[in-house]
């Protein structure tokens, strides 16, 4: 039974799937859009929108917490020189999710996810 479980696993150990949302966030920042499955993207998603209401406030201790998570100066760089001045009069929403189909090896649903 499930009790208490509030997040999703993706079947993954804490340290591997940390890494890999990380990862997720980091290449959504730097590329501005992603090509991944329904289940990653829905986990990602609320995370990167938290990750630029942060880089709205803008000073230094926004920063360091955003740093804290993605752990790459040039994606902090860009979240707080670019994206925030974009999504500055923006009050959420900051990310969109395509359905692209379905994978030919497993058929897990595949999403593009990326920046309004």
């Amino acid at each position: 039974m499930k009790h208490r479980a509030k997040r999703r696993s993706l079947g993954r150990s804490n340290s591997h799937r940390r890494a890999m949302v990380r990862n997720l966030a980091r290449s959504l920042v730097l590329h501005e859009k992603i090509r991944t499955t329904d289940s990653r993207a829905r986990v990602v998603r609320p995370q990167l929108e938290k990750l630029i209401t942060l880089a709205k406030r803008g000073d230094l201790h926004a920063r360091r917490l955003a740093f804290a998570r993605l752990q790459d100066k040039e994606a902090v760089h860009k979240l707080f020189e670019d994206l925030a001045d974009r999504f500055a009069d923006r009050p959420g929403g900051y990310t969109r999710m395509y359905k692209l189909g379905m994978r030919s090896g497993d058929a897990a649903l595949m999403v593009q996810l990326e920046l309004v």
